[in-house]
């Protein structure tokens, strides 16, 4: 009698793409998405232009650095929270981090190529205000200050997109973070520059330079001028740095991937 051997099934190899594969691609995506929706973008950068144009007459009584430090601040308000927040809200009412999920992509690839187009926002946001302050309203820095300012901005910014994933984290409802998004950044604005020309007193002007609008207007001012950089500004950096952590924390535990 002969005996049969029956040989395994063997499974057909399947070669996964590598992770640094799946993030650039992941990337040049959301690139595109970033620059079809170029209106939203404009805008982004329109808001803290404008009110450098209208800051002119400021500069002088009250410093480059001032105006500059202010407007990007603007600027990073916008597109942490009017910009961030929502897009991610709005992809995840659409089931797109659903269907990417299904997908063997790392899932941390997904919200890191977000990000990284944030990223890039902040440093074209900065260098449009830079080119601005200096044809416009004359303001000269040192390569060191435009240098340390850009790297200030990006701390700054972390805190803001940190801050806009926490909402989304805590809020599922598309229009609630819309709301919700719009609300803490006019209260950040018009605290913050309230604060910034001695309105609120004290004790609450106090509170509004540690808040995260005051610190980050803190560091970039300081990093702009570079010989006024201080104790209150190493705190400010410590304390932006302390919110991007806490900010980051809720929103990464809390986040969900769908609305369901």
């Amino acid at each position: 009698m002969t005996t049969t051997t029956i040989e395994p099934a063997t499974q057909p190899l399947v070669n996964l793409p590598s992770t640094s594969n799946v993030f650039s691609r992941l990337l040049k995506s959301d690139l595109k998405v970033q620059w079809r929706n170029r209106r939203a973008t404009i805008i982004v950068i329109l808001i803290p232009s404008i009110i450098l144009f209208s800051w002119k007459g400021l500069v002088k009584q009250f410093g480059g650095a001032f105006a500059l430090s202010n407007c990007i601040t603007f600027g990073l308000n916008a597109i942490g929270l009017m910009g961030y927040a929502n897009s991610i809200a709005r992809d995840r009412d659409k089931g797109i981090f659903q269907r990417l999920r299904l997908t063997p992509v790392p899932r941390w690839t997904i919200i890191a190529s977000r990000l990284a187009v944030q990223l890039v926002m902040i440093i074209v946001m900065s260098l449009v205000l830079f080119i601005i302050g200096y044809q416009v309203d004359k303001i000269t820095l040192t390569p060191t200050g435009y240098v340390l300012g850009l790297l200030t901005a990006i701390i700054g910014g972390a805190a803001y997109l940190s801050l806009g994933q926490m909402i989304v984290g805590l809020i599922r409802n598309v229009e609630t973070v819309n709301v919700t998004s719009r609300l803490v950044f006019f209260l950040f604005i018009m605290i913050g520059q309230i604060a910034s020309f001695g309105g609120l007193g004290e004790y609450w002007g106090n509170i509004a330079n540690w808040s995260p609008y005051g610190a980050t207007k803190t560091i970039i001012a300081a990093a702009l001028t570079p010989g006024a950089w201080n104790n209150n500004t190493s705190i400010s950096l410590l304390m932006s740095l302390g919110y991007t952590l806490v900010f980051t924390i809720l929103g990464i535990r809390y986040f969900r991937w769908s609305t369901k």
